[in-house]
């Protein structure tokens, strides 16, 4: 079979759930509800952030970066999904996947980044409370936020690369709902050993280091809170690192899962719906979780609310 690179071909043609069209209806009603309210409730976080001058700090500056980064990336693969639940033509353009990919992946590794810098917030927070406000000064988190978003996009323009320039001998039927590099992988007719090697080197630089300095913040801000004497200032500073430790733990846990484990062990149908988790159940939750544990948003949610009202 003749060897053709990813730019060779015209397009790709996504199978997602095209072996079981009795499931196609439930997951278009249940996803097109986790979308809507994934839309409406990191639209919120980022509206009261904004709104609210009192969440004009940087946790909520950081926590409005990420509901904006949920919104984008869900975006960038739940509409086409639904499209291909529903129709017949379950094919994307080579152009359309080459952009999913490198989207996806660069909200997906700015995640990974943003979420180890909003670590370090909770740190100062917790553990250098009196120096705060001048650590963790306006241009320092502009810059933080800025090389999360810097080097998220970097890993994917080199992992997109990497995943374009395989040759593929001609096959475009992709197992997946969505242009992903496991399941890029999988279409390559030559020993993709090497390859595997390099995404997993990118793979553990843009995870585990995060993971690291998230682990190494907590273990610090755990000792600070430790000393704390009073049982209402423990409580106040669990609550304070509780939301983002929730998100920390349902990101990271699909996110090494899907990436960083060996390709033969990768069951592909086990693959998609640990993929339909972090895509759209995972962006859906997130506001929940900052909403439902944190009286700042809730406030500031009571009196916009309370706002509108009034000026009716």
């Amino acid at each position: 079979m003749e060897q053709k690179n990813g730019s060779s071909l015209t397009g790709f043609v996504l199978l997602a759930f095209s072996d079981r069209p009795q499931l196609e209806l439930v997951l278009f009603v249940v996803l097109l509800i986790f979308y809507i309210f994934a839309l409406l409730g990191n639209t919120t976080i980022i509206a009261l952030s904004h709104l609210d001058p009192h969440l004009h700090t940087p946790m909520y500056f950081f926590l409005s970066n990420l509901s904006f980064l949920d919104l984008c990336y869900t975006t960038s693969i739940v509409p086409q999904l639904l499209v291909n639940l529903r129709g017949t033509d379950k094919s994307i353009s080579f152009a359309g996947c080459v952009v999913q990919l490198f989207i996806s992946l660069g909200l997906g590794g700015t995640e990974c980044v943003l979420l180890g810098v909003m670590a370090f917030d909770r740190y100062v927070a917790v553990c250098r409370p009196l120096y705060y406000t001048v650590i963790m000064h306006p241009r320092l988190c502009a810059l933080m936020a800025s090389a999360s978003w810097f080097i998220g996009f970097a890993n994917s323009l080199l992992q997109t690369l990497l995943i374009f320039l395989l040759p593929i001998c001609g096959r475009n039927k992709l197992d997946h709902f969505f242009c992903e590099v496991p399941a890029f992988l999988k279409l390559a007719c030559i020993d993709t050993s090497m390859i595997q090697s390099e995404m997993f080197f990118l793979g553990v630089f843009i995870l585990l280091i995060p993971v690291t300095s998230i682990m190494f913040s907590y273990c610090q801000i755990v000792r600070a809170i430790l000393r704390i004497k009073s049982a209402a200032g423990q409580r106040k500073a669990f609550g304070t690192c509780g939301s983002h430790l929730t998100v920390v733990t349902l990101f990271y846990g699909t996110a090494i899962y899907a990436y960083l484990q060996p390709s033969n062990n990768y069951s592909q149908d086990q693959g998609k719906f640990i993929a339909l988790f972090y895509t759209i159940v995972t962006p859906m939750v997130n506001p929940l979780i900052y909403t439902l544990r944190n009286k700042d948003v809730k406030g500031a949610m009571r009196k916009v609310l309370w706002k509108d009202y009034d000026s009716r």
